[in-house]
């Protein structure tokens, strides 16, 4: 009988990394001030830090604030720590303060009618693997949202679970302010 050996998964350096990669990690410097370990770590693969960073950062019918919802209550059933952290620093750089963004992480935002009706429609799409409830979604449309909104919001999921699942496989560090357990 064997035993397996954890595997333990390093975040590379900018050394470490293809020039392309290293032109990316220069601008993410400028504009960050530091490469995330995210970041970093999919430049262990040629492509995907310049094709994550393009979905990411396209353009989107969806404000900073409502793209941050989706971020925390995907980050949250997924179970991403690093996420969670990331996304907690950045909603509080949004504006959301710690109260609201624990509420958000647990699927609801009672101090916003339509931040609650996105964030419980974020909820029921990723636990239901994209079979939100009728409900969750009437609520999203009364809100005020559109099917181009719909559309946006499962951009945002589908970019998030890429994070989630890089980091729960790997669990390298966490290089943001650790968020609350819930």
């Amino acid at each position: 009988m064997s035993t397996l050996e954890k595997r333990t998964f390093s975040v590379p350096t900018r050394a470490e990394v293809s020039a392309n990669n290293q032109g990316i990690f220069d601008n993410l410097q400028k504009g960050l001030g530091f490469i995330p370990n995210l970041y970093a770590y999919y430049a262990k693969n040629e492509t995907a830090l310049g094709d994550y960073l393009t979905l990411q950062n396209r353009k989107s019918t969806l404000k900073t604030k409502e793209r941050e919802v989706i971020n925390l209550v995907t980050s949250q059933i997924n179970g991403c720590h690093y996420c969670q952290s990331a996304h907690t620093a950045l909603g509080k750089m949004n504006g959301f303060t710690d109260e609201q963004i624990i509420e958000i992480r647990k699927g609801s935002a009672s101090f916003d009618s339509k931040l609650d009706a996105l964030a419980k429609f974020t909820a029921s799409t990723v636990e239901n693997r994209g079979r939100a409830t009728e409900e969750s979604k009437a609520a999203f449309f009364t809100a005020g949202y559109d099917e181009a909104n719909m559309i946006d919001v499962v951009v945002v999921i589908g970019d998030k679970i890429i994070s989630n699942y890089l980091h729960n496989l790997t669990r390298f560090e966490i290089d943001f302010p650790l968020a609350p357990e819930l």
